[in-house]
């Protein structure tokens, strides 16, 4: 998903619509969280809340003083702005990112997070208006820190400094989840979603059906709500917002609840049991809208999943994807068409940033 300020991706109808702030009571937030009761969280939550797991948030850091996170937030690191610890966050993103998996709420009112007893760590990588090249080296950073899930809501074009440090998060046990990003900015599954190995995030509406908004191709793994998600903001403030974003941090919430359950499971068991418990959408098995379907937490917590067999090819994972080289590039059947491609691809490229929310509403 994408988070944007207003920037020359408004001619490519791509911007990010920021609202006025209105008032708003913390129970109406808990109330206006229709996808708590879509995905049966209050009957996950009595299984699992994500203790003792730790999730990455790479971001535009973390408002760790918003009162429905405070004290779920470990110091981080700022790779944007040196000598910072993540904790701030002046544009919002990363602190709505960090709700919607680990916000603990305030009793029965105010923003609750998937896993509220996970701790969130901050990774300051990036800014609202462009896709950043710090995310490496932040992959690499909540690695070395005890990541056990990384959440990256954000997409750009393919990289090979970005897959090697995607590789290593999953060599050394760590599930990536990533967003497959928005339209109409993005015209195909963007990176690091697009790498074999990452949960591709796209969406899903308030019924249940792909979001308009969600990217679609054989790299998307799972899908998760992504329309009129409500989730904190900075400053002790509120969002709605719109975008595989959500989904995104929906489904990092999900892989903490799993490894808290299961915490023998390695991060491809992790994977496998989602996908394998995911109600189906769209056409049998898996597909490029929803990939292997919309996440159901209390399935991924409770069924009876017999393991991967690493000696054949599993029916319930990810199947195999495209390499980055093939999914970046055009076709070749059409030299003209091609050089259009790419041409619209650069321009992308350059104007593109994290692939964020699209706020519909802010509150105070």
């Amino acid at each position: 998903m994408r988070w944007r300020r207003l920037t020359l991706a408004a001619a490519l109808s791509a911007l990010a619509v920021l609202l006025p702030a209105v008032p708003a009571h913390a129970d109406q937030e808990r109330n206006e969280q229709w996808y708590l009761r879509f995905l049966h969280v209050a009957e996950a939550q009595r299984i699992s809340q994500g203790d003792g797991v730790v999730v990455a948030v790479l971001d535009t850091g973390v408002d760790a003083t918003h009162p429905d996170l405070v004290g779920n937030v470990l110091a981080g690191t700022d790779l944007v702005d040196s000598g910072g610890d993540g904790r701030r966050d002046a544009d919002g993103h990363g602190t709505g990112i960090a709700g919607l998996i680990a916000a603990h709420g305030r009793g029965e009112a105010g923003i609750l997070g998937i896993a509220p007893r996970v701790k969130i760590l901050p990774v300051r990588t990036n800014t609202a208006s462009r896709f950043s090249a710090h995310l490496p080296a932040g992959i690499d950073w909540a690695v070395e820190h005890g990541a056990k899930v990384i959440s990256i809501a954000s997409g750009g074009s393919d990289n090979p400094v970005l897959q090697h440090a995607v590789e290593r998060a999953i060599a050394a046990d760590v599930v990536v989840v990533a967003a497959a990003g928005n339209r109409p900015a993005d015209l195909q599954v963007t990176f690091p979603a697009g790498y074999p190995g990452v949960v591709a995030a796209g969406g899903v509406d308030r019924n249940g059906n792909h979001a308009a908004i969600s990217t679609t191709g054989n790299q998307v793994v799972l899908s998760a709500p992504a329309v009129d998600v409500n989730t904190i903001y900075s400053s002790g403030r509120y969002i709605t917002a719109n975008g595989t974003s959500a989904a995104t941090a929906i489904l990092a919430g999900a892989a903490a609840l799993v490894r808290a359950k299961f915490p023998s499971l390695s991060a491809e068991e992790v994977i496998h049991r989602l996908t394998a418990t995911a109600t189906d959408k769209g056409a049998p098995s898996r597909d490029d809208e929803y990939g292997f379907g919309v996440v159901d937490l209390v399935a991924a917590l409770t069924k009876d999943v017999p393991p991967l067999q690493q000696d054949a090819t599993p029916t319930a994972t990810p199947t195999p994807r495209l390499s980055s080289s093939t999914a970046a590039a055009p076709s070749t059947k059409n030299s003209t068409g091609s050089v259009v491609v790419i041409a619209v691809l650069v321009g992308l490229l350059v104007v593109a940033g994290v692939v964020g929310f699209v706020v519909v509403r802010r509150s105070a």
